[in-house]
């Protein structure tokens, strides 16, 4: 197994990448979805769907592999304990992404749906949040 500085590395890239990605979609991408208008916007959403799932999910499975490696290798109390916090809020992120995020993107791929949208905005919050902490325990982890 690698030294826990190069996992902490390896988990760091594309944890934060995924920090920056998620801000941008919740502030910039789902808020404009009322713009897109009722008549494109099933279109929009299934193309929005097939163009971001080839770019989060390898960073989604390898922050996940960095996530377990790190919890197995911390090498100290506090390296323990921040790797099992981020690994506690990465199964936040995944339990808020496939039970929150996606029914609402099933649901919007059918039809532009008020109540959908909004609550895709208001749900993903949960999830922007959980990201920023791992992203935050994540340079933290850097420190040598």
């Amino acid at each position: 197994m690698p030294e826990f500085a190069t996992l902490a590395l390896l988990h760091a890239v594309p944890t934060l990448c995924l920090v920056g990605l998620i801000w941008f979609v919740q502030l910039v991408h789902y808020p404009l979805y009322p713009a897109v208008g009722a008549t494109a916007f099933v279109g929009y959403e299934r193309e929005h769907c097939r163009r971001i799932t080839p770019l989060v999910l390898p960073l989604m499975v390898a922050e996940l592999a960095a996530a377990v490696l790190l919890v197995l290798a911390a090498p100290t109390q506090p390296t323990r304990t921040m790797a099992w916090l981020g690994a506690l809020l990465l199964a936040v992120v995944w339990a808020s992404t496939f039970l929150l995020q996606v029914p609402c993107h099933r649901r919007l791929e059918q039809h532009a749906d008020g109540l959908a949208m909004r609550r895709l905005v208001r749900t993903n919050w949960l999830r922007t949040s959980a990201w920023t902490l791992r992203g935050a325990l994540a340079v933290l982890l850097l420190r040598p």
